[in-house]
This record gives C-alpha cells, structure tokens and sequence, in this order.
C-alpha cells in the first residue's frame, strides 16, 4: 500500500485537520525524524495550501482544529499545535485557549516543539523590550504606557507588572495575561522586570 492509500483509510477519506471531503494529498510533517505514513497527515488543498503559504491564511478556516487537535494520530495532533501555535502568535485569542486545553504526549509534544524551533531558528532576531534588554521566555515586565486592549474591554495601566511571559514567531511581540486575560503585547511598550 502507498502512504497515499493508508492515510486515504486511515483518515476515512476526510481531511485530518479540517474534515474536508475533497481529494486529499499526504503531507509529510515538517521536521519529522522519519518520512513513512506515521510522521504524515491527509490533507485537503485548502489546508494544504494554507499551510505551504502562511500568508494566504483564512483564520476562521483553522476553527476546525478545536476537532481535530483531538485526534489519537499524533502526526495530526502535532499538525494542530504548529498550526494553533502559529496563529496565537498572530493574536488569536481563541487559538491560544484551545492551546491551553490541548493535551499531547511528552514525546509528541517535542516532536511539535522542535519543529517550531527548527522553523524559527533561521531569524534569530531576539525579542528585546524598550530600553534594548533581551527577553525570555518566563521573563516578567512592566507596561511602560497605558495600552488598551481591543476586545477585551479595558485598559492595561503603565506599571502593569506581566509575570511569566510567552514568546512568539515575532520578535516584535510577546504574550502574557492582564487582568486574568491573556493577550498580546507589543514588546517596545515593555521594559523588563
């Protein structure tokens, strides 16, 4: 059987990521340690070609991975938190709430991070706050200006003190909760804590 046939059959000829009915292709998953139908997934030209072109995302097409993060096929499942991953870099709130539920195993949740890593270890452009300091990953900063935050319905005040912040693809931002809400933060508005 090709890995075409076995992913057709084991997807139940559906999209593994959207559910999709159209005609599928296998995708090898990006920094797998093997190429074989295990570290692959079936895909539908819409998410296929999403995918391959970042910039032509439709974010509410990626909905679909509240489904599909859900999976027992861990090739999809880390297919789901690359994708989540990548648009709660973006701001996506919801995105980052289903990352916040998801659950992987310890070796499939390398797996997905290092492909993340690998991905984008090509900038490496830090993320530096306001006055130049290099932040990390569980750093805590200060708000330096009064920041009103779209959607949420309040104003994050100078001084806020954000503890244990997330970085993001973009080293112009960084994540971190306000008021119990977890939002993105432009870095240059943050001096480290």
């Amino acid at each position: 059987m090709t890995i075409n046939a076995i992913l057709q059959a084991r997807a139940g000829a559906k999209c593994e990521l959207c559910g999709a009915e159209q005609a599928l292709t296998a995708f090898p998953v990006p920094h797998s340690p093997v190429s074989d139908d295990d570290h692959s997934v079936a895909l539908c030209a819409t998410c296929r070609g999403q995918l391959e072109q970042p910039e032509s995302t439709v974010v509410n097409h990626w909905r679909c991975l509240g489904d599909s993060m859900w999976s027992q096929v861990p090739a999809v499942q880390v297919m789901a938190w690359r994708q989540l991953k990548a648009l709660s870099a973006r701001g996506e709130l919801w995105a980052q709430d289903m990352l916040d539920m998801m659950y992987m195993e310890e070796e499939t949740k390398a797996w997905a991070e290092a492909g993340m890593a690998a991905a984008t270890d090509d900038d490496n452009v830090p993320t530096v706050d306001s006055n130049g300091a290099v932040l990390v990953e569980g750093d805590s900063v200060t708000l330096i200006k009064d920041l009103d935050v779209k959607g949420a319905g309040f104003t994050a005040k100078r001084g806020t003190l954000v503890k244990g912040i997330r970085l993001t693809n973009n080293p112009l931002h960084i994540e971190g909760k306000v008021n119990g809400v977890q939002i993105v933060l432009v870095a240059a508005y943050l001096k480290k804590a």
